[in-house]
């Protein structure tokens, strides 16, 4: 018994039978055999278990209080053991807000990517948005031909409403004699003329100047006041020498909009997160879904009268209306033109916005009694909210399970389902914010990043090199366990057991351990047969960097890629629990029976030489 395999020794877990086997370490070892024959209670019940328990208990008591104590498995001993990790059909999140991307850590990379090397645009279609520190802004003005004339313009209002009276006698007091009032060029002394009610832009003049030698100091100092003057903005109008246009050129040292103000936060990663409050749409929450009241359900029957039963939550199920809600309904009707016990179909679209969304003034309403008419106010605040109050502040289940049959779960109107703000999506790379890269399947966004380092600049490469690797690293795993279909913002929930599990060996590779013990459950289910050598090679790549790789398999050409073959039998359940053959691959074949029989072809299921008929043709 040497550090070269697993011997595992007594094993009766389950149905297993007091079995004893020997497992080659750092290898490709498949486990095979009937359907309930005890394949996973030996890879999982006894190998991984006794691994887990194991590594548990090899930390301190501080830690393994919170991870519980877990029992040991019914084996004698277990010798060799690495540290265990199991990838089976179960281990989908059921988090409504993991993903492909955030599941395999491509996110991460893509959160910092943006944060760092993204380039902002204004949300309002001006163009990029840049931040220029006063070398910058000075260097750019330099660049233009000698003899130009210059003006720094500080922005004090842009596209406001109001006179500014005083706005412009504090820029006289501080010394400057000259303004441009939308586009006019005026004395501060000046009458100017700005009518209170328009939109107006005011930028005081810092400074006049003509391009020529020495002028780095004194330009820069202008520009240094026009930033502090007009927090963070500056205008440069320009004119060549033989005349001609005026020409300007904004510039801004925040992540602000020129021509619109708009500013942007300084990115960081956590604005592209739909996880944390920084990035997350406000609306959703980031979930990129919204649970609403749905119109269509609301009204199962539109011919239905609108004060009698077409408003399905105001109806009993014995057919009588809810509480006082028709009445109120019909004193909207008699207020707002239209006849409440009419079918809601004959109704405009401005009545039924009544209706669904509330008035502002109150109803005079009328109730009829045994003993006399009443009369009294009532305020409508509309269908869609009277159910919300209702569904927010009631603490019966029973009445929830009745308004949510009344509910559909659509796209946030907010964020359209991108799951994060205005100002987050602004940000882009190659034309790209995060929200459509991650809309991208996993192909598609293989191809994107291999061409992305022409697209960069020197600077924006030197940031995004080490992420774009990683993101190419992890994205190039998922194509080779068959995934290159996926997007990576498909909810994790609605993956399929054998995606999930491709999806956690992906993550296994790219995490680059060596030493592991990798147990899988079956990880070619719902695999295109086309795909199958991709899984194959990926866990050989997992066994060549250093790791054992065990393989509960019924799939053929898994089984003829192994380096070690056990065969578990001959029966199911009571009838099995039994090692029937072992050995690598050509000395598994040279045995007869159990299933080399039938990778050796001795044993077949003959196609069928006759075939059923259907009945009648598919209406399909």
């Amino acid at each position: 018994m040497g550090l070269d395999k697993i011997v595992v020794v007594g094993a009766r877990e389950n149905n297993l039978k007091n079995i004893t086997v020997e497992i080659p370490r750092d290898k490709l070892v498949v486990i095979t055999g009937l359907s309930g024959s005890g394949k996973s209670s030996l890879a999982f019940d006894t190998i991984y278990a006794e691994g887990q328990r194991r590594y548990v208990e090899s930390l301190s008591a501080y830690a393994r209080q919170f991870l519980g104590q877990m029992d040991k498995p019914d084996v004698d001993h277990i010798e060799g053991l690495s540290p265990a990790v199991s990838i089976d059909q179960k281990s989908a999140s059921k988090n409504p807000r993991s993903t492909v991307g955030t599941v395999t850590e491509i996110y991460d990379y893509l959160r910092i990517l943006f944060a760092r090397a993204g380039t902002p645009f204004c949300p309002n279609g001006h163009g990029p948005i840049e931040r220029q520190s006063t070398d910058q802004i000075v260097d750019r003005v330099l660049e233009l031909p000698d003899g130009s004339r210059l003006q720094v313009l500080a922005p004090i209002v842009r596209g406001r409403k109001g006179e500014y009276k005083k706005e412009i006698a504090e820029a006289a007091k501080a010394g400057y004699v000259r303004v441009r009032v939308d586009g006019d060029m005026y004395e501060v002394t000046d009458d100017i003329p700005m009518d209170r009610y328009k939109q107006h832009t005011i930028e005081v003049v810092v400074d006049r100047l003509v391009k020529k030698d020495g002028l780095d100091r004194r330009l820069a100092d202008s520009v240094e006041s026009a930033l502090k003057m007009s927090n963070g903005s500056v205008c440069i109008s320009h004119q060549n020498a033989d005349g001609g246009d005026w020409l300007d050129e904004q510039f801004s040292e925040s992540y602000s909009c020129a021509e619109c103000g708009f500013n942007l936060p300084e990115p960081e990663p956590r604005a592209f997160s739909f996880n944390s409050p920084y990035g997350a749409c406000p609306d959703c929450t980031g979930l990129g879904t919204k649970t609403e009241f749905d119109v269509d359900l609301i009204v199962p029957d539109w011919t239905r009268p609108v004060r009698n039963g077409a408003i399905a939550p105001f109806v009993y199920k014995s057919g009588e209306t809810r509480e006082w809600w028709p009445d109120v309904l019909t004193a909207v009707g008699e207020k707002y033109g239209f006849d409440a016990y009419q079918p809601i179909n004959l109704l405009t679209p401005e009545q039924l916005e009544l209706i669904w969304h509330g008035i502002k003034e109150p109803v005079v309403v009328s109730m009829k009694f045994a003993s006399g008419e009443r009369k009294f106010n009532a305020n409508w605040e509309g269908v869609f909210t009277i159910l919300r109050k209702k569904y927010e502040q009631t603490e019966s289940d029973w009445v929830k399970r009745d308004l949510e049959q009344y509910m559909t779960t659509k796209p946030c109107p907010t964020c359209k389902g991108q799951r994060l703000k205005p100002e987050t999506l602004s940000v882009k790379i190659d034309g790209k914010s995060i929200a459509d890269i991650t809309c991208l399947a996993v192909e598609e966004a293989s191809a994107f990043f291999d061409r992305l380092p022409k697209k960069l600049n020197k600077r924006q490469m030197a940031i995004a090199e080490r992420a774009v690797k990683e993101i190419q690293e992890r994205l190039r795993f998922l194509n080779n366990v068959g995934l290159s279909y996926l997007t990576l913002d498909r909810n994790a929930r609605t993956l399929a057991g054998g995606e999930a599990q491709r999806i956690r060996l992906a993550t296994q590779i790219g995490s680059g351990l060596m030493g592991c013990l990798y147990v899988l459950d079956e990880p070619s289910i719902g695999l295109h047969q086309r795909d199958n050598q991709k899984l194959i090679a990926t866990l050989e790549r997992l066994r060549d960097i250093g790791n054992t790789v065990i393989v509960v398999e019924h799939d053929e050409e898994t089984m003829l890629a192994a380096d070690w073959l056990i065969d578990l039998g001959p029966g199911a359940g009571e009838h099995g629990g039994e090692i029937i053959n072992e050995g690598s691959l050509p000395d598994f074949l040279a045995k007869a029976g159990g299933t080399a029989d039938w990778l050796n072809g001795t044993k077949e299921i003959a196609v069928p030489k006759v075939r059923r008929k259907p009945r009648s043709k598919c209406p399909l």
